[in-house]
């Protein structure tokens, strides 16, 4: 299989590495430079959350619009497709870019700073674009531009989406990229590929890392319930301790990870985030809760880990005279990037940013709902390059001083529009 897969990259390498960036849309993504950033800007500055992003879709909307891009609102609450054909029939693809904001109050000192407040699960709480959605939506809204005016390029269809909630929706809410998929999004006319970026504080302006294959994790997050019986702290001896065997859950998760799972497969995380349980120092209490997320890479490594976890939790609290139970609900799946379409873009990327700035990377253990379109249709997905050249240690993602280097965009537009047209007409 290595061999095959090989053997592909080096066939579409040949084939397509003499090809020059299309002259036309390089001029055009340059022009548009100035106006991508201006709309980044307002978008950071009046961020909005998940499943709430109505004045970012009306924006979104009315660009494409004044474009005469066939436009739809209210996909999967707050979304907007767009669809765009060229001169002449063909396949389609689809372009995504996520919309929504984080419940973050930002610390950066910039003159389009966000000041936006709300509430958010009961507390009051700042909201940031701490993640580069903004950057997403104004890449696209550029891309959108430029392919509306080379229709003569385009064979056949390019959908937009602009997804919200790729945070995730508010509880008891759907919503993201499963949502518009059980809207129809992907139908009428029917996707045969989808591509997508991530803006990156990490990667050097310039840049684009890539990896065939699994790239982001699947995400699941896990509650487990744990019942004992109160007693005085005391006379432990009267009782059954919720708080001892979620420690000893907790101690025997981590064996699964250490013990079980093959991880020259791909990485993988059981991770306990928060431990609810007692009132007072001196009593033991009769419940216990802890919230937690599992990371996998590999499809059969991830079912071994939730088989797994679903005996161990009763089991354990058994041992030690009490009970549990536990619920695992699916976040995203695992980002999976076609070997095949990889392989047949990846001379895009290298002529449109230099193949020396073109990066093999390695997996990351983050998730991204983009995952859910791929597992309906072939999907690329890709990091940009957004960290200053200058800067020594950038903040993270989801972070209040999260920054991103606006000179990174220009790239975006550039190697998304490329993509289309190249896929399309190959």
């Amino acid at each position: 299989m290595k061999t095959f897969l090989f053997s592909l990259f080096g066939l579409f390498s040949l084939t397509l590495a003499a090809q020059e960036i299309d002259p036309e849309i390089n001029a055009a993504a340059e022009k548009i430079e100035a106006q991508v950033i201006s709309w980044r800007r307002d978008f950071h500055q009046h961020p909005e959350l998940s499943n709430r992003e109505t004045q970012t879709a009306q924006k979104i909307a009315a660009h494409l619009k004044s474009l005469g891009i066939e436009t739809t609102t209210g996909v999967a609450k707050t979304g907007v497709v767009g669809i765009l054909k060229g001169d002449s029939e063909g396949k389609t693809v689809a372009l995504r870019a996520d919309i929504d904001a984080l419940p973050v109050t930002e610390r950066n000192n910039l003159p389009f700073k966000s000041e936006v407040r709300t509430a958010f699960l009961g507390s009051e709480t700042g909201v940031m674009h701490a993640c580069g959605h903004d950057t997403h939506i104004a890449i696209m809204m550029g891309v959108a531009e430029i392919l509306s005016k080379n229709k003569d390029k385009i064979k056949g269809t390019v959908k937009f989406l602009f997804q919200p909630a790729e945070e995730g929706a508010p509880p008891g809410e759907e919503g993201g990229a499963s949502l518009m998929i059980k809207e129809g999004v992907l139908k009428n006319p029917d996707v045969d590929a989808i591509f997508g970026l991530h803006i990156n504080s990490e990667t050097p302006v310039g840049t684009i890392k890539y990896k065939p294959e699994g790239t982001m994790a699947a995400v699941e997050r896990f509650v487990i319930k744990v019942k004992g019986e109160q007693t005085h702290g005391s006379a432990p001896w009267s009782g059954t301790d919720p708080i001892l065997i979620s420690a000893k859950i907790i101690d025997g998760l981590q064996t699964i990870i250490s013990r079980e799972a093959k991880l020259v497969d791909g990485a993988a995380v059981i991770t306990v985030g928060k431990i609810t349980s007692g009132v007072r120092f001196n009593i033991i209490p009769e419940t216990a809760e802890m919230v937690g997320t599992i990371r996998t890479l590999d499809p059969e490594m991830k079912t071994l880990i939730l088989k797994r976890m679903n005996e161990m939790v009763p089991a354990i609290a058994k041992a030690y005279k009490g009970e549990a139970t536990i619920e695992i609900q699916n976040k995203t799946a695992i980002t999976y990037n076609d070997p095949q379409l990889t392989a047949k873009m990846l001379p895009t990327l290298q002529k449109v940013a230099g193949k020396q700035n073109v990066i093999l990377a390695k997996a990351t253990t983050g998730g991204e709902d983009f995952s859910f379109f791929q597992e309906e249709v072939p999907g690329f997905y890709y990091f940009l390059g957004g960290k200053p050249l200058d800067s020594k240690k950038p903040a993270p993602h989801h972070t209040p001083d999260f920054f991103i280097d606006e000179s990174g965009m220009l790239l975006g537009v550039k190697t998304m529009a490329q993509l289309a047209i190249d896929y399309l007409n190959q």
